[in-house]
């Protein structure tokens, strides 16, 4: 067990955190779902459909798979049956695998909208393509949860070892152990976080590469543009603003991403690892690097607030139940500063 010992101070501490924990993750997720279906300037963009399923998935956990767990690791007992819990492990399996295909998604997106031209970009991401590739990152992950959990697959050759483990006479307790042998290790690990991996490094490195060639285009620009007199004037302030913005929205999925794999990874590579050394991974390691993994349902929420604008004023409109101060502000007579720019030899004003 991997809450053997526990005082009771030690189970209230550990409770609360767990309480808080979910409890974030529940109203976060929320958050997220109701801004982008409020907001008619977020549903416009592509990428938040996938960060609304993704949502959805982390939300699911939340209310699925861990307060079953944090039941458990308190009461030091499963109570449950071993039925429900093939099917609370399948669930934690489906989820957390659809959490990190969604970010897969959101990084090609993110790939093609600023590597690619726009035409490339309308053309691969259309509405039919987002709707298989949601349904992708729904579909595959059943058949490495559901489909070998429930036959079993999972446990050839380990039987053994799982009944004495599932089993514990000395406290008379019985724990939902979901123990895995070495081909559903590697098959399972390879295709719920590797091969995702690897996809959402190569295209966030494109787009690093991207990011850093616009920016010095831009430069290259500017210097060119310089008048005899030496005085600057502003560049195109709207492909400026372009590759600001989608610079920015990259930096904020790479930072999700990043807290993902590290919230994930050690976990991942646990589960390689345990059965090629016999098991010996200690049940309370187990257990944090799990609770570690659970955590990021909850952050995804807090990393939009802070690092995306859009979604850190729907977020206030909807907490602030409609104030008008942080509404966008209307085009019709809004005051724009004016600026000038110098075009093919001629000086336009630029508002």
């Amino acid at each position: 067990s991997s809450s053997e010992g526990f005082g009771a101070a030690e189970k209230i501490v550990l409770l609360t955190f767990i309480s808080a924990v979910i409890l974030m993750a529940i109203l976060g997720n929320l958050l997220v779902m109701v801004a982008v279906c409020r907001d008619r300037q977020l549903r416009k963009i592509k990428t938040n459909y996938f960060i609304v399923s993704l949502a959805f998935a982390d939300l699911l956990v939340s209310l699925l798979v861990m307060p079953f767990g944090a039941i458990e690791l308190v009461q030091d007992n499963w109570i449950y049956g071993e039925m429900f819990c093939l099917v609370r492990t399948s669930l934690d399996v489906l989820l957390t695998t659809a959490s990190i295909l969604h970010l897969c998604c959101i990084s090609l997106d993110r790939y093609y909208a600023i590597c690619c031209q726009p035409l490339v970009y309308r053309n691969k991401m259309t509405p039919l393509r987002i709707a298989l590739m949601l349904g992708g990152c729904w579909v595959i992950p059943t058949f490495i949860s559901f489909l070998p959990i429930m036959q079993g697959w999972n446990s050839i050759g380990i039987n053994d070892l799982i009944q004495q483990r599932q089993f514990n006479k000395a406290s008379n307790s019985t724990y939902c152990i979901f123990m895995v042998n070495k081909p559903y290790a590697i098959t399972c690990s390879v295709v719920a976080f590797y091969i995702p991996f690897l996809l959402m490094v190569l295209a966030y490195y494109r787009i690093y590469v991207t990011a850093r060639e616009h920016a010095r285009q831009i430069r290259v620009l500017q210097r060119a543009g310089t008048p005899a007199d030496g005085r600057q004037h502003p560049p195109d302030q709207h492909s400026t603003h372009r590759m600001k913005a989608e610079t920015k929205a990259a930096k904020t999925l790479c930072i999700i991403m990043g807290c993902f794999c590290l919230c994930w990874a050690p976990f991942f590579v646990t589960n390689i690892v345990d059965p090629f050394i016999n098991y010996t991974v200690p049940g309370k390691l187990w257990t944090a690097f799990l609770w570690l993994g659970y955590i990021n349902s909850g952050l995804n929420p807090f990393l939009y607030a802070f690092l995306n604008k859009s979604f850190r004023r729907a977020f206030l409109i909807i907490l602030c139940c409609g104030d008008e101060r942080y509404r966008r502000p209307s085009i019709l007579g809004q005051t724009v500063p004016c600026s000038t720019t110098t075009i093919n030899g001629s000086t336009h004003v630029l508002r």
